[in-house]
């Protein structure tokens, strides 16, 4: 009994993920999707505001969102703490919700969507960057920071850590389900491990 429970659950598991994919296929052209380092998953509106809040942001900044899906960092940030936002976002879908949410918002004078690759982006205009990303994208993303980002540039990166910087500042913050999530605050170049 339980071994045909098993198959069971295989089998509707199976069928679950096929229609998934054929359903993401249908909505969007895979190739996008190429150089993608992590999936889009929306940040909780409280984590948002923690990232925000520990980046320190200051009025006239300019805050860079790598992955920035929906907009909703860059959005928060400008209306918030009027900085410059500037969002990278490899899949053209998002980056044209971005888009829309950014003119919904009036923040056209304030906020940048680009559709590209910020595996190929200069990050060198950046007070503040902001990471959802896994640990393997963070660690391809490193040497980019390291070659990029000015001294004194904080970098937030939400549930992952970036290897081989030490975190000025690590900060739990409650996500769905009750799962808690871990935020990180590094700051250039006090943060990159001499090696």
């Amino acid at each position: 009994m339980r071994f045909r429970m098993l198959r069971f659950g295989i089998l509707i598991s199976t069928v679950f993920f096929a229609s998934a994919i054929a359903g993401f296929g249908q909505r969007r052209n895979l190739s996008e999707f190429k150089n993608n380092l992590a999936p889009f998953v929306t940040s909780p509106g409280h984590a948002v505001d923690k990232m925000l809040n520990m980046a320190n942001l200051k009025p006239g900044e300019t805050l860079y969102d790598l992955g920035c899906g929906d907009g909703r960092i860059l959005i928060a940030a400008a209306e918030k703490y009027r900085v410059k936002a500037v969002g990278i976002e490899i899949s053209e879908h998002l980056a044209k919700t971005a888009v829309d949410n950014v003119k919904k918002h009036g923040l056209e004078d304030q906020v940048k969507i680009v559709h590209g690759d910020f595996m190929q982006t200069d990050l060198s205009p950046a007070d503040v960057v902001t990471l959802y990303l896994a640990t393997a994208a963070n660690e391809s993303l490193r040497p980019n920071l390291e070659r990029y980002l000015r001294p004194n540039t904080r970098v937030v990166s939400y549930d992952y850590p970036i290897p081989g910087w030490k975190p000025m500042d690590a900060s739990a913050s409650e996500g769905r389900h009750g799962v808690t999530h871990t935020i990180y605050l590094y700051q250039v170049p006090n943060s990159i491990v001499k090696k």
